[in-house]
């Protein structure tokens, strides 16, 4: 079975969890090569199994380089482990052995690997993976590093999911349209959205700014604006260091926007290093989808 058809496979078996982004008609898998609407707009799987349902081009700034050197830090290193296991255990909490269908759908989730590792920490077959991004980079490297997920160029702005389809959105270090995860979110379903807190790789803001970029800490802010729309029943507080190699230093400064207006020698500088200690200080919110009449009573 070649990664188009399989894919297409899993998007059949979950046909009323999309839409037409186009006319917001549903749709349905033909043949097992294209996803079709009633109003006869069609989408053709890749050779690679994605789905591309995106109106628009992305103009991203987001590479191919970046995206490679994201998957290799989240993929091949633990920095990111501990965030992983917490959503993981999250998620197994709220299914609690439910043996219906459960989709969780990682929102910007840029090259999949964030999506991939919490899958795995899950370890249960029985629930559905859905990635979606607005950059086709970040879902070509999906689609071929990945094969459990359906993985979506997408706009985060028109999603192409159908009311009530997700029991888990996830939302990692991206941004957010609430108004969409809370039309996508089925009743009592979580979002899960990841913040940075101020001391978010913070040896790297300085080594690459020379101690001169402050990065404002917005996260009360941006609580103040979800709870607006979920319930939040708990938050995860990460803080934590960790020690990168070489090869790390380079794929971490690859990955993050912060190098794109650093200065060169600094940057030059802090990736020929040998090692270098990098600090992780993350909140998790979980928040659960009710409706306004049970958030008020």
């Amino acid at each position: 079975m070649t990664r188009q058809t399989a894919s297409a496979a899993r998007v059949q078996k979950m046909e009323s969890a999309f839409k037409c982004p186009l006319c917001e008609s549903k749709v349905r898998v033909t043949g097992f090569k294209s996803l079709i609407c009633s109003g006869n707009h069609s989408f053709d799987f890749s050779k690679h199994g994605y789905l591309n349902l995106s109106a628009r081009p992305s103009g991203s700034k987001y590479t191919k380089e970046l995206f490679e050197a994201r998957r290799k830090i989240i993929a091949e290193s633990s920095l990111y482990a501990s965030m992983h296991e917490a959503i993981a255990g999250v998620i197994k909490g709220h299914r609690s052995g439910s043996g219906d269908a459960y989709t969780v759908a990682d929102l910007g989730c840029g090259e999949g690997s964030h999506l991939h590792r919490i899958l795995e920490e899950c370890g249960s077959p029985g629930i559905a993976g859905v990635g979606l991004d607005l950059s086709k980079e970040g879902i070509i490297m999906a689609s071929k590093s990945y094969e459990g997920p359906v993985w979506m160029v997408a706009d985060l702005a028109r999603t192409p999911l159908a009311d009530q389809s997700l029991n888990v959105v996830l939302n990692i270090l991206s941004p957010s349209n609430y108004k969409e995860f809370k039309r996508i979110v089925v009743h009592d379903g979580l979002v899960i959205k990841v913040v940075p807190r101020s001391g978010y790789l913070k040896e790297l803001r300085e080594a690459l700014y020379g101690g001169k970029e402050n990065k404002r800490d917005r996260s009360d802010e941006t609580a103040a604006l979800f709870r607006k729309h979920f319930v939040l029943s708990d938050v995860v507080h990460l803080s934590y260091t960790q020690q990168l190699n070489q090869a790390e230093l380079g794929n971490i400064v690859r990955m993050t926007p912060l190098a794109w207006s650093g200065n060169k020698a600094l940057i030059d500088g802090y990736v020929n290093r040998n090692s270098a200690e990098i600090t992780v200080e993350l909140d998790i919110w979980i928040g659960v989808n009710k409706r306004e009449a049970e958030k008020h009573g």
